[in-house]
């Protein structure tokens, strides 16, 4: 058991005194003082600890505090802190060839976040077409930086708009809620078609490419149909437009592969990625070019560049990330105690009378909660809350289980590297602030 800290409450004072909290009123801010962890769990101030049920922000995939990349970090230190980006070192070298293999495309240009990795994607895609024009879908996030906010399809992007030019925002593959009506299957018919529609009204010869998150993330992970994937890359290789795979959360590991689009037999055109490619030990996005792009910029400047990229500190912990990722077997791992996740989230949805919807793929899951399953009224308003997701909440943090809850959706994303007998844990206080919930809008009690 972690030691209490007695000073606890005054580190929290200070952190709020002299520290702005991201995405939050400051006066509504209660940060959890966190002193260290250790696997699936992490500590704070005052003894306890917590089963870290979302991986912080969904990019923990190795768990906290993994010896090995913590040793590769400390070695590169002693070897060399920094080195600026127009050097050439050993690290950059071994990792950009090991992303070119893990995800069949050429070159990558390192940043020090997915944000960044998406400004700079956007950047290359228009400088190669010399079209101005980026698709991206409603329910989507890109990042906080201008381009890549503005990109975003939710309501974050609302305080900086209009933000860049050029955006076009189509619906996305949202099989449980299908955009003006209908059903799933005819969504999954139309999706695509709607898409070509809004091309052809745009101007095929505007749009530079598609940005889309390889499986939608903090909006729902809305796993699209098996005809989705490859019914779209076949329409953007119509118009000649690229294909931009934000992979930063889905990517390396959630959903038991290296890319979430690899489930479905596509290779797109650009792949950014962050999180999960050092795990969040270091700071660390890439943008990764197919070989055409790459063979472009052999000879056309690339108006790009950043003081800290190809940090040498963040590529060593990235490589020893994804050497513990092979050398542990965690994709195998995360695609059998995802199936194991899967079916328990389905017995959760029979159960209780407020999931109205579960979507799984890996360690990559959400229960979509609903006032009633025939209306699919959503227990809390888009962009809100209510009291039910407030109790919700406050049920799972106070059993010392760290969890992600947005809107009226609730998220399952622990480290690749957790147990059953964890992940049963953590269900378990799950399954407890459900059934309030149940009590809460009137739901008969569910039988065992």
């Amino acid at each position: 058991m972690p030691e209490p800290r007695p000073d606890t409450q005054q580190v929290i004072a200070e952190n709020r005194e002299y520290t702005l909290f991201s995405w939050s009123v400051q006066q509504q801010t209660h940060p959890i003082h966190m002193t260290g962890g250790r696997g699936s769990y992490f500590y704070d101030g005052d003894g306890n600890t917590w089963l870290d049920f979302s991986s912080q922000l969904i990019n923990l995939n190795v768990g906290h505090q993994h010896p090995k990349v913590l040793e590769a970090i400390k070695a590169q230190v002693d070897s060399m802190c920094f080195a600026g980006p127009s050097f050439a070192t050993d690290v950059r070298a071994e990792l950009g060839k090991k992303l070119a293999e893990v995800t069949g495309l050429a070159k990558s240009f390192f940043t020090l976040g997915g944000s960044e990795a998406n400004e700079n994607a956007i950047k290359i895609a228009k400088l190669y077409t010399g079209r101005d024009k980026i698709i991206t879908r409603y329910r989507s996030y890109h990042g906080a930086t201008m381009g890549s906010m503005s990109a975003s399809g939710d309501p974050r992007r609302w305080p900086v708009e209009p933000g860049i030019p050029g955006i076009v925002r189509v619906f996305d593959p949202y099989m449980y809620r299908p955009p003006m009506g209908g059903s799933a299957s005819e969504w999954e018919d139309g999706c695509i078609t709607h898409i070509e529609e809004v091309i052809q009204l745009e101007g095929p010869h505007t749009i530079a490419a598609m940005l889309v998150e390889g499986i939608t993330g903090s909006n729902g992970v809305l796993i699209p149909p098996d005809s989705y994937y490859p019914r779209l890359r076949a329409l953007l290789d119509k118009y000649d437009i690229l294909l931009i795979d934000d992979e930063v959360m889905s990517g390396f590991g959630r959903t038991g592969k290296w890319l979430a689009t690899q489930h479905y037999g596509i290779v797109p055109d650009i792949v950014t990625c962050a999180k999960g490619l050092t795990s969040g030990y270091m700071p660390l996005g890439a943008v990764v070019v197919n070989q055409k792009i790459a063979d472009y910029f052999e000879n056309h400047f690339l108006a790009g560049g950043l003081t800290y990229s190809g940090h040498p500190v963040s590529l060593a912990a990235a490589i020893a990330n994804l050497k513990v990722y092979e050398e542990e077997h965690l994709f195998e791992h995360t695609l059998e105690l995802g199936n194991y996740l899967g079916e328990r989230l389905e017995a959760m949805k029979r159960k209780y009378a407020c999931v109205g919807d579960v979507r799984s793929i890996g360690l990559f899951s959400v229960l979509e909660l609903v006032r009633d399953k025939k209306t699919k009224e959503p227990l809390a308003p888009y962009n809100g809350t209510s009291p039910e997701m407030a109790k919700l909440a406050a049920h799972i943090k106070s059993k010392h289980v760290y969890a992600f809850s947005r809107f009226n959706m609730l998220w399952v994303c622990p480290p690749l590297v957790i147990t059953k007998e964890e992940l049963d844990a953590g269900l378990a206080v799950y399954e407890e602030a459900l059934a309030l919930v149940d009590e809460m809008i009137g739901a008969p009690v569910a039988a065992d």
